[in-house]
């Protein structure tokens, strides 16, 4: 299970120094009810409480989600190197953090939030942080940002598309690729109004010369017909505070998220030659994996007749490259 740094974690818990655990509580749901009707975070996350509430609710599984995404371009893309980051709708901060743990040689950062009190709380979470202490903190709408004709080794767009109306769509998608000089990273809510979305993300960026990198494992149109959706999950451990935050009694949650990662030429990528896309169906004979290949859509049975296959199947997990 992924989980947030130690350093993360520790400025997390100096935040709750002197607050009311159950007012953070309540406004981290109704956070949360907001976010659930689209709201956009400059009207949901109103001041520094608020950002406080949202950090300690979302970001776990925001980090989980796009720390499962990152590894995968480094798995795809080995020779990849993240000098720069632009991490695009940041929140607080949670993919830069996420691209901290993955790529060792990330070196400047910037974070770029329409909303103040969001960047206020970055500021105080990298505090200390050898990279994310100096990041940039610019305010902006990603739908019109301009950083000068910047190009950013890998952009970062993690749970920010969501809040856009469809119409913002193309607009947000031509700015973080105009600033993508390497590999770009999307990662949205594992539901099928954000998979439809993304998907007509992909096309554009498609359309713009971008190569796919992950999860798909051809260039294709996706394959996938309605009500399908192609999401994925992350396990994440909770904490004490986290489960008060969420109002769960699980000690852990499953956070289902789709994603999009593509790159310019200039990145060596392998895409995967399929993926599992959906939990596997193991039994004492068999394991059923439902993938999605350069043929399409489809199941792959292994039995246990092939005693080497069967026993790498069924260590294999959803989103697992096949």
């Amino acid at each position: 299970m992924s989980e947030l740094p130690a350093e993360l974690r520790t400025a997390l818990g100096t935040l709750l120094e002197g607050r009311g655990r159950g007012e953070l509580a309540q406004r981290a749901r109704h956070i949360s009810q907001q976010y659930r009707a689209n709201t956009p975070s400059a009207r949901a996350v109103a001041g520094s409480s608020d950002a406080v509430a949202y950090a300690l609710s979302r970001m776990p599984a925001t980090f989980a989600a796009t720390v499962a995404v990152l590894s995968e371009l480094a798995a795809r893309a080995p020779g990849f190197r993240a000098g720069t980051l632009l991490d695009a709708g940041s929140g607080p901060g949670t993919a830069a953090w996420a691209a901290s743990e993955v790529f060792a040689d990330l070196g400047a950062v910037t974070l770029l939030d329409g909303n103040p009190a969001f960047l206020e709380l970055a500021g105080v979470l990298g505090d200390g942080h050898a990279v994310l202490g100096r990041a940039e903190r610019r305010a902006g709408d990603i739908t019109k940002f301009g950083l000068a004709g910047r190009r950013f080794d890998l952009v970062t767009c993690a749970y920010a598309l969501t809040e856009l109306g469809d119409a913002e769509l193309d607009a947000a998608t031509d700015r973080l690729w105009a600033h993508c000089g390497g590999a770009l990273a999307i990662i949205e809510p594992g539901r099928p109004r954000d998979y439809r979305r993304l998907m007509l993300v992909r096309e554009r960026l498609f359309a713009a010369g971008a190569r796919i990198v992950a999860p798909c494992p051809h260039q294709r149109p996706c394959p996938l017909a309605t009500p399908d959706w192609c999401h994925f999950s992350v396990r994440l451990p909770r904490s004490r505070e986290h489960m008060r935050m969420k109002g769960a009694t699980l000690p852990y949650e499953d956070e289902k998220f789709s994603y999009l990662v593509v790159a310019r030429d200039t990145v060596a990528a392998t895409p995967a030659h399929g993926r599992i896309i959906g939990p596997p169906e193991a039994s004492k004979f068999a394991v059923t994996l439902p993938t999605c290949g350069l043929e399409g859509v489809g199941k792959v049975l292994i039995s246990k007749r092939d005693p080497e296959a069967f026993r790498r199947a069924r260590r294999l997990d959803w989103g697992d490259p096949l």
